[in-house]
């Protein structure tokens, strides 16, 4: 081993030594003041990155608390807005319904009127100057969300009276009734433009002629339907409410008998269905009309067309004046009989699936007509007589029960269906399960994205639907002269509004939900970045001590390095 006093080497391995350890005396001191242990990307640049993208969640988790803390103030204010509204419609319908009472005067009337008109306004007000930070809370943009207000009157209509009274007097007068089928009443998907067919109940014939239709839907031409013109509805003298105890005759047969045998080609039996749904409400007005444009002699020639003697149903208002006449000469020829009229013929049809309209007719007269073309021939021979001895000008209609058919009580346009319902509401019908088609307007709505969450896509859309009275259908409300069509709006409305509060409320429960998931995840990713970035005092003292000691060595050593070379001088004495 050589020694040398030029390079003393001892005392530097010693010095870089020391050095070592009097820079991890100051990272330990700089974490220990610091508190952190990372301080510079040098301590941990793996666990500086990861720890920033922590601290980017962190406060953006924090920020979107607050978002959604905001969004729940709108959605308050949005509440409280549709408080007041609730409280208007519940005060209108109230008003309606004392109306609707008969003890009222016109102007009792008319001051309930007034002040629901006031409250329609406000209404209107809050719907439009409800705001949050400046900006307005619902849409305004006028739609009709509940329906065009036509169809609503409609459907009015058909829920309130309509469809109840006419199924009512099919059941007392045709014995009959449905079997509890589904039935689709639709006011959009048909039109054949106005002045056409104004309704009609279409379903499935079976293909062998044999049974009951299926698929029946009950379908409203709202071009002849407009303006309804509550509680008959149209313009007389066929009023709507007459059109639809037309075609629920034809429903209930569908759902009653064998009607696939009523539409066979080798004896069509259109006439027997037609004039029977003519003969429910009457049509003395159609038949004096066909006799002053085409003569009795035209109307029994449409006669001679019937069942297998002619060619297929031909379907003018000429055709339904022939029908009407037959089916109603048929009631009296049974009458005549001993029989309960045309309703033995329907009952015997419903309780004998399989029959055919000869059969019924053969047993409901006692054989006196073996089939349906001998009645047809019978009332070719005799019906004009029959038809010049009706009384077609007084106010009855003719209809079935009433007082020119049967003596009874006058049945005129307006009165021989009552409008009246004791059942009501989405399901009047008892033979019926009715399944009424959607008119509501698929409204935009006023919509508001919220930013939740701590990144770009994490939102959640708020919707405010329109509550204004446009979109509601409820601009005039008519006291006066149609408070139960108020009640029907009202009831509408009501369902509306409690719809959007609905919402309102699960979207406050959601940013609820959000609050409490952004405080939790605050937590957790502060938990998980705080084993990155902060300092562990026990370690770090712990270090601390050590390199005091370390350094302390290390100069001590560095002392007697720096010795050496004198030991050496020693040598040159």
């Amino acid at each position: 081993m050589s020694l040398s006093i030029n390079t003393n080497l001892g005392a530097l391995n010693s010095s870089r030594y020391l050095s070592a350890t009097t820079n991890d005396l100051g990272r330990s001191l700089e974490r220990l003041s610091s508190g952190m242990r990372i301080n510079s990307a040098r301590d941990d640049a793996a666990g500086l990155a990861i720890s920033d993208r922590m601290t980017s969640q962190i406060r953006g988790l924090n920020q979107a608390t607050r978002n959604a803390s905001d969004g729940i103030s709108m959605l308050q204010t949005a509440d409280g807005a549709l408080t007041s509204v609730t409280s208007a419609l519940q005060r209108i319908r109230e008003l309606s319904i004392q109306a609707a009472n008969s003890t009222n005067s016109l102007s009792d009337k008319k001051a309930l009127q007034e002040e629901a008109n006031q409250l329609i306004q406000e209404i209107e007000s809050v719907s439009s100057t409800a705001t949050f930070n400046g900006d307005k809370i619902f849409d305004n943009s006028g739609s009709s969300v509940l329906g065009n207000s036509d169809q609503l009157a409609v459907m009015y209509g058909l829920q309130n009276g309509w469809l109840e009274d006419a199924e009512s007097k099919i059941q007392q007068y045709f014995g009959i009734s449905a079997d509890g089928a589904d039935m689709n009443i639709e006011l959009t998907t048909f039109t054949d433009g106005a002045g056409g067919t104004a309704a009609r109940v279409v379903g499935s014939v079976p293909g062998s002629y044999t049974g009951k239709a299926t698929n029946v839907k009950l379908q409203i031409d709202m071009n002849d339907f407009t303006p309804p013109n509550l509680p008959d509805g149209g313009n007389a003298p066929f009023y709507n409410d007459r059109i639809i105890a037309h075609e629920m005759v034809h429903a209930v047969m569908y759902r009653s008998m064998n009607i696939g045998s009523m539409f066979d080609p080798s004896g069509d039996q259109t006439w027997f269905m037609e004039g029977s749904a003519e003969f429910i409400h009457g049509a003395d007005e159609r038949l004096q009309s066909s006799i002053s444009s085409v003569g009795i002699g035209g109307v029994m020639a449409k006669a001679a067309t019937f069942g297998s003697a002619g060619a297929a149903w031909g379907g003018t208002s000429d055709d339904y004046s022939a029908a009407y006449s037959a089916v109603r000469y048929l009631h009296q020829v049974i009458k005549d009989n001993g029989g309960s009229g045309i309703k033995d013929v329907m009952v015997y049809l419903n309780q004998n699936q399989s029959a055919t309209l000869s059969d019924a007719i053969s047993a409901a007269t006692g054989g006196l007509y073996a089939t349906a073309d001998a009645f047809n021939a019978d009332f070719v021979a005799h019906g004009a007589a029959y038809i010049a001895g009706m009384n077609l000008t007084d106010t009855d209609t003719g209809a079935i029960g009433g007082s020119n058919a049967d003596g009874g009580a006058i049945q005129t346009a307006t009165s021989v269906i009552s409008d009246t319902a004791s059942r009501g509401g989405t399901n009047p019908l008892g033979g019926f399960n009715e399944i009424w088609e959607n008119i509501n307007a698929a409204a935009v709505g006023n919509n508001k994205q919220l930013q939740v969450g701590a990144n770009k896509t994490d939102t959640m859309n708020v919707t405010f639907g329109a509550v204004n009275t446009a979109a509601m259908s409820i601009q005039s409300v008519d006291l006066v002269n149609n408070a139960g069509f108020a009640t029907y709006m009202m009831d509408l409305a009501l369902n509306h509004v409690n719809e959007e509060r609905s919402k309102i409320g699960a979207q406050l429960n959601r940013l609820e939900s959000v609050i409490t998931n952004n405080n939790t995840s605050v937590e957790s990713t502060v938990a998980s970045r705080s084993r990155i970035q902060d300092a562990d005092y026990a370690q770090e003292t712990t270090t601390l001590t050590k390199t005091q000691i370390m350094q302390q060595a290390a100069t001590a050593v560095l002392a007697q390095a720096n010795t050496s070379p004198q030991m050496l001088m020693a040598l040159l004495k």
